[in-house]
């Protein structure tokens, strides 16, 4: 089967094609016309199937990703971390997008990573809405801070408060879609209403969580779950010389750890075992943001815990 190495950016993706015939390159808008040029690029050079590898950047790529699996061909979605140390195992110096396209080419031949199974429709679209709601929260909290700077202009200042009761206006509204959607969903408000029992973990969290990470009940330990949201601790240490302090690795879901950090800070407060949990801690001398890491992680663990069994939070079993 040929291989199509794709590496993606906002506005074009660079394509490139290995075959038993050789290869070939080709650089595409990042759009529908340009996901149909590929289209006929690859069945121009007789190609009715590829093994196809693209790294996970930002939301950029999953547009493609979706309409490539739908056409009938195996997409792999990797870390980007994973691409860039294969680049270090070849001690490649040159860094252009068709040079990167070539190299993930080369990493799915030979590392023959997983192919990505898309979220069903109705995933798809509480993540579309949870995302959209967030980046709203963010305008806000942006505009908030506008207002802070000290001799702003009325009529800036005007401005921008209008500009914050209509963010506000959104909010609320995309709020009442994704209630709305959870209700045409009963699948995905029974999961919401699992990880709604567990005390720190409200329902814009719930809904981040499914929305972030839909198949979290299938991964095959806690572990894993942790490592996906980039929770997962990382040491240095090499011989008697190297102790560095550690820190968790941060390459797995960005938006999932923006999600549980607030949650962490009241479950810090206000979850029984999570404080216990973070007292052992605090006790043996870890520093704060160590604890709520710890959480994070710890919560995450329990999200799993309750979608996987089906069966609510119980304090007694949770944080032993």
């Amino acid at each position: 089967m040929a291989t199509l190495g794709i590496d993606i950016s906002k506005q074009t993706f660079n394509a490139h094609l290995s075959s038993e015939k050789g290869e070939a390159k080709k650089s595409f808008p990042n759009s529908i016309v340009g996901f149909k040029q590929l289209e006929a690029w690859l069945r121009n050079r007789k190609v009715d199937r590829a093994a196809v590898c693209m790294e996970a950047t930002g939301s950029y790529w999953e547009a493609l990703a979706l309409h490539l699996t739908e056409a009938g061909h195996p997409v792999s979605v990797v870390n980007p971390a994973r691409i860039k140390a294969y680049a270090q195992s070849e001690l490649l110096r040159a860094k252009t997008d068709a040079v990167d396209a070539a190299l993930i080419a080369r990493f799915a031949q030979a590392q023959r990573p997983e192919t990505w199974v898309p979220p069903a429709p109705e995933t798809r679209h509480l993540q579309a809405l949870s995302r959209h709601v967030e980046h709203l929260r963010s305008r806000r909290a942006e505009e908030e801070v506008r207002l802070q700077i000290p001799g702003l202009p009325v009529d800036v200042e005007r401005s921008t408060r209008e500009i914050i009761v209509k963010l506000d206006q959104e909010i609320k509204r995309t709020e009442e879609l994704i209630e709305d959607h959870f209700d045409q969903h009963p699948n995905l408000k029974s999961k919401r209403d699992l990880l709604v029992s567990i005390p720190g973990i409200g329902r814009q969290t719930a809904s981040s969580i499914l929305a972030e990470i839909p198949k979290i009940a299938e991964f095959r330990s806690s572990k894993a779950v942790a490592a996906f949201a980039g929770l997962t601790p990382k040491t240095r240490e090499s011989g008697a010389s190297i102790r560095g302090r550690g820190h968790i690795c941060k390459t797995g879901n960005a938006r999932l750890r923006k999600a549980l950090y607030m949650p962490a800070l009241t479950a810090r407060r206000f979850n029984a075992s999570l404080r216990a949990f973070g007292d052992r801690l605090a006790a043996a001398g870890k520093r704060r943001m160590v604890i709520i890491v710890a959480i994070m992680r710890k919560m995450l663990v329990l999200a799993y815990g309750v979608l996987r069994s089906g069966r609510p939070f119980e304090a007694k079993a949770a944080c032993a």
